[in-house]
């Protein structure tokens, strides 16, 4: 009999369990299904007119865009194969960039190069990618690391897409992270130069013609190139400079200076 009582109490308490069970899951809601989830199509535009409430209305910067990343993440991973997937990739980039977020906006940049290699966007997110870095780069009395990045990928953008539209816009900024990188080791060179440690100084300043020549450094940076020459007790490449100067930057007051420094000038 007791055996008995404890079977029927065994039983009675899987009823009352199974019940229990039964009821919470009736009253909890069912989860969303497939038809309940907007197109990729759908979501692209939503997320499209995230990006411009984040700044009302207007593509710039600033804003919130957490919204609409979460929006384009959303098609990445229920649409993984369509077309908005792919271009969703692109538009977190964007959305990062425009949030002054670059070091995320280069990894979705970057990735999409990768991914996508005859994407016909391929060009804009390599220019993308330069631009990041640019936003980066500081003046050239500073470290110099995302211009030198930003050269880098500009010049994987010049060579790989030289018709492309952003390659144009490409040649503009290549001047100028060349003459930034160029007045960087100018501005080195002269801080050896001024602490009188002339060889550290004639190293940088060789480095600067080498490297980044006809920007309108050259003069200068030959002429103390050859007055480094000249404190080494180099006084034949000292001079062999100074008539460089004189034949080729005439009527300068670079020319003016070597020409004192010449003997057969004067």
């Amino acid at each position: 009999m007791p055996c008995r009582a404890r079977t029927l109490g065994a039983r009675l308490s899987s009823l009352l369990f199974a019940t229990a069970l039964a009821g919470g899951c009736a009253s909890a809601p069912p989860p969303p299904s497939f038809e309940d989830l907007p197109s990729a199509e759908e979501l692209y535009l939503r997320g499209q007119e995230q990006v411009a409430d984040a700044n009302g209305g207007v593509w710039f910067f600033g804003g919130d865009h957490s919204k609409a990343i979460a929006t384009f993440q959303d098609i990445i991973d229920n649409y993984p194969y369509s077309e908005q997937s792919v271009l969703a990739q692109l538009a977190i980039g964007d959305a990062y960039f425009h949030q002054e977020k670059y070091d995320e906006a280069v990894a979705y940049y970057r990735d999409f190069v990768e991914l996508h290699p005859s994407h016909e966007r391929v060009p804009y997110a390599m220019f993308q990618t330069v631009m990041s870095y640019y936003k980066q780069s500081r003046d050239a009395s500073r470290d110099q690391t995302a211009t030198q990045e930003a050269l880098a990928h500009l010049d994987r953008l010049l060579a790989r897409f030289p018709s492309s539209e952003y390659a144009r816009e490409g040649e503009k900024l290549w001047k100028e992270l060349r003459t930034r990188l160029g007045q960087h080791t100018l501005a080195v060179a002269d801080f050896y130069y001024g602490s009188d440690e002339f060889a550290s100084a004639a190293d940088r300043y060789r480095k600067l013609l080498d490297q980044y020549p006809g920007l309108g450094l050259d003069a200068e940076a030959l002429y103390k190139l050859g007055v480094c020459y000249q404190r080494m007790n180099r006084a034949e490449e000292a001079q062999k400079i100074f008539q460089v100067i004189l034949d080729n930057y005439q009527g300068t007051d670079v020319a003016e200076a070597a020409r004192d420094l010449v003997p057969a000038a004067n």
